[in-house]
């Protein structure tokens, strides 16, 4: 077993610079009761008053009731819990400026822009013209709103699209009850301050309560004064396990589950088939540690797997195993699950996506294509001793009209051929065969049963490989004849 620990270290080294340049000052600025001023009727003005008056600010609109688009007027129109809205019909002037928080305007031509920015200027107003960045002193970026927990995303105007695609990313990672937790947060802050000693007893706290913010669920009922009796008794916080399917490889195919899984580890405990990218989206100070099981090759046994965990959750980690594919299929962790409940740890499963989703994938098939497979079945091809379980029922994966997945069955191949046509499959069936799937390394395969001894080989043996038997991977043969190779990369 090897084990890989990410380097936490930070601070300045050799003189080099604590922050890099920034390309602006990230600034979040408390308008609740002051004015702002925006000149402009138009929809995207609309937009900016909106998020202007969420902030709690008293918006001024300058337009002329003629000017006011329809998504401007339905908002003036609409109540508000926080903020004002007020319409000044008619243009705005340079004694509407003073004494504002900002102002914002937009305007059609640069001669427009340059007098509002001008005049904004004069009064010392910090201002922004929409869609014109020389005229800005102050951009919005795009927001992740989980208020209290506010998080503001900027490109310096240079890619929006960009910053649009990175907030949708961080939604992901966040969920919406993380705005209950951060009310709580703001609710308990001074009885924390009060109750906890500087230093350890405070970071203690913060740490659990994080850990659960960051859980999913939404608070319950005295939890915050639980976790605050915790610490002041002393009392470490309460391990768990969570088995979490890192799916076939591709980051893009976990589960939001899993990766909220992932942000709140202390530990995993990651299989040797789980890719680079999947445990970047872990926490930073997380600890990574690599217990591979790989067929032909020293592996770490799975009783010291399971002891590990036992031991972690009992020194109060929040431990993730982490598995290839899905948890529950050909990754026993009905051995781990068991092993963790005998020592009354608390479990759960996180789903994945298995390795024959991501083939029929691959290969642009339905698994049940009603024309061609009314059954699916998942066999394993490697068993605790290394080959094909004794007490497979080759007959009943003889069925014209189902489809096979053979798992982890590259080096049985030839025998898996030779078994399914001596029970009477015809050995000009269809077969797909996949291995590194949904990685930059992807490679695949079609052909015939007769010839899959072949295909595996010139895949090759030493790679993670899937086989899939049956008549819905006739298309994909049917658009390569012959033996297919293709690589993703």
């Amino acid at each position: 077993m090897s084990e890989a620990v990410e380097d936490r270290t930070a601070g300045v080294k050799g003189g080099e610079a604590r922050i890099e340049p920034l390309s602006t000052l990230p600034v979040f600025l408390d308008l609740s009761g002051h004015r702002a001023v925006l000149a402009g009727g138009s929809e995207a003005a609309a937009w900016k008053a909106e998020l202007l008056a969420a902030s709690g600010a008293h918006v001024e609109i300058h337009a002329p009731a003629a000017d006011l688009s329809p998504e401007m007027a339905a908002l003036l129109a609409a109540p508000r819990a926080v903020g004002s809205l007020t319409h000044r019909d008619g243009t705005w002037d340079e004694g509407a400026l003073a004494g504002a928080a900002l102002a914002v305007a937009d305007c059609e031509s640069e001669g427009e822009a340059s007098a509002f920015a001008h005049a904004a200027r004069a009064a010392g107003v910090p201002f922004n013209v929409i869609d014109k960045p020389a005229f800005c002193q102050f951009r919005f970026g795009t927001l992740v709103n989980r208020s209290p927990l506010v998080i503001g995303i900027a490109t310096d105007g240079a890619a929006p699209i960009l910053g649009q695609a990175v907030r949708r990313r961080i939604e992901t990672l966040l969920p919406p009850s993380l705005s209950e937790w951060a009310r709580l947060a703001a609710g308990i802050r001074a009885s924390v301050l009060a109750r906890l000693a500087p230093g350890a007893p405070r970071r203690a706290f913060w740490e659990r309560f994080s850990d659960a913010a960051l859980s999913g669920r939404r608070p319950a009922g005295g939890e915050a004064e639980a976790l605050l009796n915790g610490v002041e008794a002393n009392a470490p916080a309460g391990g768990r396990v969570t088995l979490v399917g890192a799916g076939p490889g591709e980051a893009e195919l976990l589960t939001l589950k899993a990766v909220r899984a992932l942000q709140a580890a202390d530990v995993i405990l990651f299989d040797d088939l789980v890719s680079g990218e999947v445990l970047e989206l872990a926490r930073r100070e997380a600890r990574r540690m690599l217990v591979g099981k790989r067929g032909g090759r020293e592996s770490c046994r799975q009783e010291d797997i399971n002891a590990m965990m036992v031991k972690l959750a009992k020194a109060g980690k929040n431990v993730v195993r982490l598995k290839s594919g899905d948890v529950s299929v050909f990754g026993r962790a009905g051995e781990e699950i068991a092993e963790l409940k005998r020592h009354a740890i608390p479990v759960s499963l996180v789903p994945g996506i298995t390795a024959a989703s991501a083939m029929a994938a691959a290969f642009g098939v339905s698994l049940t294509h009603r024309d061609h497979a009314q059954e699916l079945r998942l066999v394993t091809g490697h068993s605790r001793t290394g080959s094909l379980p004794q007490d497979l029922d080759w007959a009943a994966l003889a069925g014209p009209h189902a489809t096979t997945i053979f798992y982890m069955g590259g080096r049985m191949a030839g025998t898996i051929a030779a078994r399914l046509v001596a029970v009477g499959v015809d050995p000009a069936t269809p077969v797909a065969v996949a291995a590194n799937l949904s990685r930059h390394d992807e490679t695949r395969a079609t052909g015939r049963l007769r010839d899959l001894a072949a295909i595996v080989e010139a895949i090759g043996l030493d790679n993670p490989i899937l086989i899939g038997v049956g008549n819905v991977f006739g298309e994909a043969l049917a658009a390569q004849p012959g033996d297919m190779l293709a690589s993703a990369g």
